[in-house]
């Protein structure tokens, strides 16, 4: 793998000019390459494609403001690609309360509630479905996060 080619360095805009400890943290981005592909591209996926998942992670990236990892998973949306967008609701996808849910735990996590896990059982989402969404919420605050520190080390805005 090369490096620099992981999400995460290519979306800071990094190279081993602008950041040389990249290099000590190594293994870190082989990780986080490895995480992105684990609730992405899952064997077994339950009720969310691939194309799904890369739908909500530009929405989830768009919601916090970032437009270079949105577009880079927009790639993948396919035919998903409307729910990719923060105004669009999910009622005509029939997928309003994973929406809603998505939203809620990107972006105001510490209100997450125990209805709002019940909502979404309640609208079919098993507790597997319910967990895979999680995780990838959880990633992607994990990488935006990492993306938005590399380029500050790099003297970066977004």
């Amino acid at each position: 793998m090369n490096l620099f080619e992981t999400t995460a360095l290519r979306a800071a805009s990094a190279t081993s000019d602008s950041i040389p400890a990249v290099w000590a943290r190594e293994n870190i981005f082989a990780m986080t390459q490895d995480a992105e592909q684990a609730v992405l591209r899952p064997r077994d996926f339950g009720a969310f494609p691939h194309s799904f998942r890369a739908a909500l992670a530009a929405r989830i990236a768009r919601l916090a403001g970032d437009g270079v990892l949105a577009e880079h998973y927009l790639e993948g949306a396919g035919d998903h690609e409307k729910i990719a967008d923060p105004a669009v609701t999910g009622e005509a996808q029939g997928k309003r309360h994973v929406l809603t849910f998505v939203d809620k735990v990107a972006q105001d996590p510490r209100h997450v509630a125990a209805e709002d896990i019940e909502k979404l059982k309640a609208a079919g989402v098993s507790d597997a479905d319910i967990v895979r969404l999680c995780e990838l919420v959880a990633f992607l605050a994990y990488q935006i996060r990492v993306v938005s520190g590399l380029r500050l080390m790099q003297g970066q805005a977004r």
